[in-house]
């Protein structure tokens, strides 16, 4: 079962499972996609958990060591709100692989899986297994992409101090890349700005938190990553939210992407600041539908449900 999987290439599991942020960045060839996954993929796009997790469960009756059917099968349990149950088969993943890079996937999983429960330091101690694993391959870039992940959680769990422990070692491992380009450079500089202005924000230093808002727009406004560009109107209404002001923050975060189920939590959180309940609402019922295990559906699933519950929506 293992050799089988190692055919299958790591970074297409990070960019079907989108966990951790590097999932975007590497693309793999469909032709590779087991049958299983695309099923289960199907149901659950159409909301039904249970029929993807019953798949996922047939395929490790005949598997039991299968890597993607156990990530598969925790996956959609955390998405079920049955942490405690996923968490055993991200166990068993972890068991099975048979390579560092296939442990540290696993591991990865783990750690999101930490992050439905919004538990920072379980969260943390994964993230940090995976981050010591690229740092035995100097992958500084995969470092600084790993701390980054665990600081997100970390922020929106409420452990600002722990958040911005890792946001700076994303940081400061990142830009360890040899030979780094310039590029990559302010690639790491605006994260970090982008950090210090929402940790600053959380804090309630409007002041500190308009400094690094605008230090992270002189970066964005030097064209070298204007991949980052749909990340800024993020920032500024996460500022804007934070710091009471809500009309900016509606108007800043309508020009995010649209898609997050995070973003979507923001804006209906924002809504209801605005006395506009049925628009909350609507925008939770869209969050509550996300199924990648990542950190904005870590955050944004059981905090879209407990407000649709608490709101009679």
């Amino acid at each position: 079962m293992k050799a089988t999987f190692r055919k299958i290439p790591l970074a297409w599991w990070f960019l079907l499972f989108a966990v951790g942020t590097a999932c975007a960045q590497a693309p793999g060839p469909q032709r590779e996609q087991p049958e299983f996954i695309r099923q289960g993929q199907e149901l659950m796009r159409e909301g039904k958990l249970e029929d993807a997790l019953a798949l996922y469960r047939r395929t490790l009756n005949a598997s039991p060591e299968s890597l993607p059917a156990n990530i598969a099968a925790g996956s959609v349990l955390d998405l079920m709100g049955k942490g405690e149950e996923a968490r055993k088969y991200f166990q068993k993943a972890i068991d099975a692989a048979d390579t560092p890079e296939l442990k540290a996937m696993a591991q990865r999983a783990m750690a999101i899986s930490y992050a439905f429960e919004g538990n920072c330091k379980k969260t943390v101690q994964y993230e940090q297994q995976v981050f010591d694993h690229y740092d035995t391959v100097k992958n500084f870039y995969q470092q600084g992409e790993v701390a980054d992940e665990a600081a997100r959680v970390c922020i929106e769990s409420g452990d600002l101090d722990a958040a911005y422990q890792w946001y700076k070692t994303g940081h400061d491992t990142g830009l360890k890349e040899p030979d780094i380009q310039p590029a990559r450079v302010d690639l790491w500089e605006f994260r970090w700005e982008h950090a210090q202005a929402r940790i600053a924000a959380r804090r309630g230093n409007r002041e500190e938190a308009q400094k690094h808002v605008a230090a992270a727009k002189a970066i964005l406004d030097k064209g070298t990553n204007p991949q980052q560009a749909q990340f800024f109107p993020y920032l500024a209404g996460y500022v804007a939210f934070y710091g009471g002001d809500y009309k900016t923050a509606l108007g800043e975060l309508l020009k995010a992407n649209q898609n997050d189920p995070f973003i979507q939590c923001l804006i209906g959180r924002t809504y209801e600041r605005l006395g506009d309940k049925e628009k909350a609402i609507a925008l939770y019922r869209k969050a509550a539908t996300a199924t990648f295990h990542n950190p904005p559906t870590a955050y944004a699933l059981p905090f879209a449900k407990a407000r649709l519950a608490a709101l009679g929506g």
